[in-house]
């Protein structure tokens, strides 16, 4: 645990040292906002403001994926630069190399679901949360931050370079875009509606729509939290195989 949150402080300070890093983890998912809102909501039958409590949940999921994204290239600039071979060599646990940059990246996060939140109330977003609903926003956005961002450190340390490393988390990007986070799933083709349903982001957004909403918590809750599990234990599994593999000539 102590060398992890050492490793949590040296993430926070690249953090610190580098706000383009916050920068556009945030720009993509408020000009998409602002986009969907304002040119796409005036055009449907639910109105602007309507819309506007649809598409939130959607865009909080969205700010994960390019948030996490960044973590992808953050470590494959520490391979590249030979500083993960001199972590290899210290006397320090191996977990916690990977662990406090996860932990920093869900930090990061949380950061920006709160900043996008505080623009979304500006805009006119009235949220019907309770208090144990705000537990399940924090909880579910917290888990699914782990998740991704154990899989794109996994992705990070698979790739050779650096531009490899942010193409490589696109899918992480682009599977909330193929969701529910813009249309319901029943305006969909059925093939599109099948990938949609089944896909993990989709009731991770249903669950953050119906806590936001007031809403009591349903089987979207349940299979968020398991694909949240799912994907964090794939990402350890592999980031860890990737990890204590001795290190590939370039």
């Amino acid at each position: 645990m102590r060398d992890a949150l050492t490793m949590l402080r040296r993430d926070l300070r690249h953090n610190r040292r580098n706000p383009s890093t916050m920068f556009g983890a945030l720009i993509a998912p408020i000009l998409m906002l602002l986009m969907f809102v304002y040119i796409f909501g005036a055009a449907t039958s639910l109105g602007t403001a309507n819309y506007l409590a649809y598409v939130v949940p959607g865009i909080l999921v969205l700010c994960i994926g390019y948030s996490v994204g960044q973590t992808a290239v953050a470590v494959a600039t520490d391979m590249n630069e030979g500083i993960i071979n001199r972590f290899r060599t210290m006397g320090i646990s191996r977990a916690a190399v990977l662990t406090g940059r996860v932990l920093g990246t869900v930090l990061r996060t949380l950061l920006c679901v709160f900043l996008i939140l505080l623009l979304t109330l500006t805009m006119g977003y009235r949220p019907h949360a309770t208090f144990t609903g705000w537990l399940i926003v924090t909880g579910v956005v917290a888990l699914s931050a782990f998740a991704a961002a154990w899989l794109t450190t996994a992705m990070g340390l698979s790739v050779r370079t650096v531009v490899a490393a942010s193409y490589a988390a696109l899918p992480i990007t682009l599977l909330p875009i193929l969701s529910s986070a813009f249309a319901p799933t029943d305006h969909m083709s059925s093939g599109v509606r099948a990938f949609t349903e089944h896909q993990p982001y989709t009731p991770i957004i249903e669950s953050l729509r119906e806590a936001l909403n007031g809403a009591p918590a349903g089987p979207h809750l349940w299979w968020a939290l398991a694909w949240s599990a799912a994907m964090a234990a794939a990402g350890y599994l592999w980031a860890r195989a990737r990890f204590t593999r001795p290190p590939t000539p370039h």
